[in-house]
């Protein structure tokens, strides 16, 4: 992981792209299908579809979709990208039922009104041995940034909310602990199969200390991802990414 060109480079993502890629690895070669649901300007979408694998990216956004456009045709895959203006709960308006190898639903969970009416689709849409990857706020992450950042009350808000939500300002709507997340894709018919904290540490290390010495990148990276899987600190991990697979 060592080439900073790369997705997998980035100490805030580092986790996700090694459980995608341990899931791409695992399949024979070939082109997949690909679901980005509210995947915005393709930060996951493109370098997917420079692997080889054909992308549809869902989001309410039209400039993201402009944004997704635009980056995909500079790094020369807009013809394995394809952009529709929806929101989340609109898949199988999108995409026909499981015609998906794998569905990402990062950072959306969280902002939409019915959860089970997002991961319902997400799941019908993907193939049996397909997955989902999924990724959720964490409810006790928030406690300690709010503390962190001088907001006590806020951090005892959210402590004591059963949505995690720190006050009326909060853009989210709810986060999740891990069972919560867990059982809401056991609902919807997806078998959990991995579970990892995402930005376990890479958010608490100011960006002057990444740059201070030659490696150090590398070491948070390597931080990031060996703390990822282990308990407590997967628990307190900005978000938590959980990989669900169609049976």
């Amino acid at each position: 992981m060592s080439d900073r060109s790369t997705p997998h480079a980035a100490p805030r993502t580092a986790v996700v792209w090694a459980v995608l890629r341990a899931e791409l690895d695992r399949r024979p070669p070939g082109q997949l299908q690909v679901l980005d649901a509210g995947g915005g300007s393709g930060q996951f979408a493109v370098p997917l579809a420079e692997l080889g694998h054909r992308v549809t990216v869902l989001d309410a956004s039209p400039d993201a979709l402009a944004a997704l456009e635009r980056r995909a045709a500079e790094r020369g895959v807009a013809d394995r990208v394809t952009g529709v203006q929806g929101d989340a709960d609109s898949i199988l308006r999108v995409v026909e039922v499981a015609s998906q190898d794998i569905v990402l639903c990062h950072s959306v969970l969280e902002v939409v009104d019915e959860p089970a009416a997002v991961l319902d689709p997400v799941a019908r849409a993907i193939r049996a041995g397909g997955c989902a990857s999924v990724l959720v706020a964490n409810r006790h992450a928030t406690v300690f940034s709010r503390a962190l950042g001088g907001h006590f009350a806020d951090a005892a808000r959210a402590l004591a909310d059963p949505t995690g939500r720190w006050g009326p300002a909060d853009a989210a709507l709810r986060r999740y602990d891990l069972a919560e997340a867990s059982d809401l894709l056991a609902a919807a018919g997806l078998d959990v199969e991995a579970v990892h904290g995402v930005r376990v540490v890479a958010d608490l290390v100011p960006g002057a200390l990444q740059d201070a010495e030659p490696g150090a990148i590398e070491a948070l990276l390597n931080l990031e991802v060996a703390a990822s899987a282990i308990s407590p600190f997967r628990e307190i991990a900005t978000q938590l990414h959980l990989l669900g697979r169609r049976p």
